[in-house]
């Protein structure tokens, strides 16, 4: 039987990395995040440094509101001046994310995977947000800031994932249409969304 992959695409503060860990614990199976970059440095040789410098380079770079780069799998040769580039940094974290939907049931937190793996069969997208009340609240019990800095921040930091998202798949992040499901943490809590993916997961593929 094939791997299934969930991808949780998040609004900062709607507790979807949260969700993905403890829907990867009930479900047995593997949730990744950030290991994927120390996994694609490990593939590409590229020093895992440079992976998180290039998600900077990219947030601050006005390239970003003029110009995509839309990911069509492809890799750029060590012999390329362009081989450290971050569109190939890109490149890299998208072939382990591949790499793993081809040989393990896994859930994938961000890093534009779900259109990474739009071509895969046994894929369930998940869009998890939340209202203002409840991402201030969860926001500030993580970073721990006055109001008006958290609030600040949340806007800053899904800007960056909406800017990230649309220069490597030419889509809208928040745009329900790019997932399987949409949900609301702050009206179903953590507990709900974790059943409704589960429920989910049942009826689109039984024979898992």
């Amino acid at each position: 039987m094939e791997n299934y992959v969930i991808t949780i695409a998040r609004h900062y503060g709607s507790g979807g990395k949260t969700i993905g860990q403890q829907l990867a614990r009930e479900l047995g199976i593997n949730c990744y995040d950030r290991e994927i970059i120390r996994m694609a440095s490990d593939e590409s040789g590229i020093s895992e440094g440079l992976f998180g410098e290039a998600d900077e380079r990219l947030k601050n770079s006005p390239l970003k509101r003029i110009i995509r780069n839309v990911y069509e799998g492809q890799l750029i040769p060590p012999d390329s001046d362009d081989f450290s580039s971050y569109d190939n940094l890109f490149n890299y974290q998208a072939k382990v994310i591949r790499e793993l939907a081809d040989t393990e049931s896994c859930v994938i937190i961000g890093r534009c995977a779900d259109f990474v793996l739009k071509d895969y069969k046994y894929v369930i997208s998940v869009f998890v947000h939340a209202d203002k009340k409840f991402s201030m609240e969860k926001a500030k019990e993580r970073i721990g800031l006055p109001d008006k800095e958290v609030e600040k921040y949340i806007a800053k930091t899904d800007k960056q994932r909406a800017d990230y998202y649309k220069y490597y798949t030419g889509h809208e992040w928040n745009d329900a249409r790019n997932y399987d499901l949409c949900l609301d943490s702050s009206k179903l809590g953590f507990e709900g969304c974790i059943k409704e993916i589960k429920s989910y997961m049942k009826i689109r593929f039984p024979e898992f």
